[in-house]
């Protein structure tokens, strides 16, 4: 079942989130977040009418996806950029990208024109989620992060809506 967030959701969103931070380079953070960190950015995103998602299964939050504006400046107040992250034992069961459509028809319905992915370098599984929702890559940022005592590209992937 794909749902709005619920507050209730911030423990389960952040252990999901830490697993990603503490064991890959996929997130740039380095250190864990709080259930109540994670609480005050689902505030955050809400507080900014824009969508944040989780799946469940059998009762389990299991994924997430939210949108965030692309830039701050007003030209932009057309562009989002998207984030989804499934709990690590669900990866390949079709969740991330039922997440995800949910979440590009919400934005399309709300008017947005653009959706923007940024994916650290390299991850197969987010790359192909991307372009099977029709994303593109349009940018690849070199060594433009370091973690784990290693640089990393990102890539950005854009969708028109």
């Amino acid at each position: 079942m794909i749902r709005p967030v619920i507050s209730s959701d911030a423990e389960a969103i952040a252990q999901i989130y830490n697993h990603y931070i503490k064991n890959t380079i996929i997130t740039f953070e380095e250190e864990p977040v709080s259930p109540q960190e994670m609480a005050n950015r689902i505030q955050s995103i809400n507080a900014e009418a824009l969508p944040w998602l989780v799946a469940e299964h059998e009762g389990i939050v299991v994924g997430y996806a939210y949108a965030t504006k692309w830039r701050v400046r007003a030209a932009y107040r057309f562009s989002v950029e998207t984030t989804v992250y499934l709990d690590s034992g669900c990866i390949g069961r079709g969740f991330g990208k039922m997440l995800y459509e949910a979440i590009l028809l919400i934005l399309k319905q709300k008017g947005f024109h653009t959706a923007v992915g940024g994916i650290a370098l390299p991850n197969v599984n987010s790359v192909a989620l991307h372009e099977r929702l029709g994303f593109v890559n349009v940018a690849v940022l070199k060594e433009i992060g370091y973690k784990f005592n290693q640089w990393i590209d990102v890539g950005y992937w854009q969708k028109r809506l």
